[in-house]
């Protein structure tokens, strides 16, 4: 059982909720957890930004990833969202269960007949 935690970053927590209320309902995540605010400082357009953004961390499969990248892209404000995928080594054995069998349904895209 390959699980992963998902960081992605959104404009604020509407667009957060929004994005992580469409990956649950889909199964793709088990759960999201939403943080608001964070402050973020960064580069983009060559010069150094200093915005105000949420964070969401989703619980998925291995599996599942590239649908979920797709699914966050296609909802995102950003140009170029960050979504980055970090693999849980370890953990509590029947939390980890029930993000597999909470994910467990194939993505609509991939549904055959």
């Amino acid at each position: 059982m390959a699980t992963r935690f998902l960081y992605v970053t959104a404009a604020n927590p509407e667009e957060a909720r929004k994005i992580g209320e469409a990956l649950v309902a889909e199964r793709l995540a088990a759960c999201v957890n939403i943080l608001s605010p964070m402050s973020s400082i960064y580069w983009w357009q060559g010069q150094v930004q200093r915005d105000t953004e949420a964070v969401l961390i989703a619980k998925t499969r291995a599996p599942l990833i590239e649908h979920v990248i797709a699914r966050v892209k296609s909802l995102h404000s950003y140009t170029v969202p960050c979504v980055v995928s970090l693999a849980i080594e370890e953990g509590n054995p029947d939390f980890l269960g029930w993000i597999e069998a909470e994910t467990r349904g194939a993505p609509v895209a991939e549904a055959k007949p």
